[in-house]
Parts: C-alpha cells; structure tokens; sequence
C-alpha cells in the first residue's frame, strides 16, 4: 500500500481510527501521517499491525492507547495517558507529554524527548519508558514489571509501592514513595540500561551515571507495623 495523509481538518478522526483498523493487513510497513490533530483526543489508538503513523503535531488524551507493533510518533506533545495499556510497538512522543504517561504499558517502548507529568509509568506491567528530561511526582507508582528510564530529575514520591520494576535516574530523587530504594547496579541492570539507552537514541550516555531504584519488598505481605504505609 503507498504511504497516506489523512487531515483532521478535513476528516473526523472516527473515519481515521476506522481506517486504521479495518485495513490493518494491508496497512503493514506502510506510513500514515495524520495532518492537523489540534489535540484531538484518542488519536490511533487500539492498532495491531506494524504501520508507522506519524501525527504531524499535539495530540490530546490516550494517544497511541493500547498499542499493538505499530510505531506511532508524535511531532509535538501529547496529552494525559499516551501509550496507555501498550503491548507492543513503539510510541515516540518527540515533545511533552502529561500525566500517566505509558499507565499499565505491558510491552513495547514509549520514548518522550521531553519532560513527563504525574505518575509516569504508573502501574507499569513489563513495558520500557525512556524520558529525556524529568519526570513528576508519584512517577512508577505501583509499578510492577518492565523498566523506567529518567535522564532528568524525578519528583516526589518516586516509585512508591514498587514492585518489581526497575527504575533508572541520572539526575536527583526529591523523595522516594514507601518501599522504595536505592539499589546497587549489577552487570545485567547495567546492560538492559544500556540497550534502552541505545533504543531511545541517547546510546552515548554513560549507564554509570544513572541510580537504579526498586523494591525493598516489605509491603509483599501484610504486617501490621507497616499499615501506615499501604
């Protein structure tokens, strides 16, 4: 199939995500650009086949939500909970994005160049997230599996109630949330950072200078003594 442009201004994004959908075999390796989003909300969410979809400016909420191998990429900022509920694929914010930004993600990587709001990552379930510039408070909230990725600085309450993911800072930590620590680095935390580096295009960044985060794994099971911080 040739690469297709589709304008915002001109056709209603439920027309856009139909076509999304309803082509997906013959759409795969082809190039969709979305022209004028405006911060549309739910732009090319819900794809299951590898196209590549550039949106050529902000888009609103849920972006490239429950994304299944398609690489989606937004030339500009995107709004609250871009690459919600990935599986696969990649989703490459090129700007900002707002809060919750890869919530319950459980594969796939979502890069943002930018800064990242509230609660990056929250729930996180196996999904990788770089961030190029800082994050904010309550960022990996309950995160359970995969890796998040901070080349700035990171809010208040970072990775509170964390499970089993790992959470990687090169800048400062304003407070770490309950169960959350410092962890010493070993060889194989060293090269899945590595590789994320190199993925997200900041491969000449040294891991050593990151700090890995994770679970202290008090909070695993109930005690009395720690029901203050449940």
């Amino acid at each position: 199939m040739d690469n297709l442009t589709f304008d915002l201004a001109a056709t209603p994004l439920r027309e856009v995500n139909g076509f999304l959908h309803k082509q997906a075999r013959e759409l795969e390796g082809a190039t969709v650009a979305v022209l004028n989003p405006n911060g549309a909300h739910n732009i090319a969410v819900g794809l299951n086949t590898p196209v590549n979809v550039e949106i050529m400016g902000h888009a609103g909420y849920y972006a490239a939500g429950m994304n299944q191998l398609a690489n989606v990429t937004v030339n500009g900022s995107a709004g609250t909970g871009v690459a919600e509920n990935m599986m696969s694929g990649k989703v490459h914010v090129k700007g900002f994005a707002s809060n919750a930004a890869g919530a319950t993600a459980q594969g796939g990587l979502l890069v943002i160049d930018g800064d990242a709001g509230l609660r990056c990552g929250i729930s996180l379930k196996g999904a990788d997230i770089v961030v190029g510039g800082s994050v904010g408070s309550f960022s990996g909230f309950m995160a359970q599996a995969g890796n998040l990725v901070v080349l700035g600085d990171a809010g208040e309450a970072l990775g509170d109630s964390l499970y089993e993911a790992r959470i990687f800072v090169r800048g400062s930590v304003k407070s770490l949330g309950a169960d959350c620590e410092k962890k010493a680095m070993q060889a194989e935390d060293r090269a899945i950072l590595a590789t994320l580096l190199e993925r997200a295009g900041h491969g000449d960044l040294d891991p050593d200078a990151f700090t890995l985060y994770g679970s202290a794994r008090t909070l695993y099971n109930f005690h009395v003594d720690n029901a203050g911080a449940y």
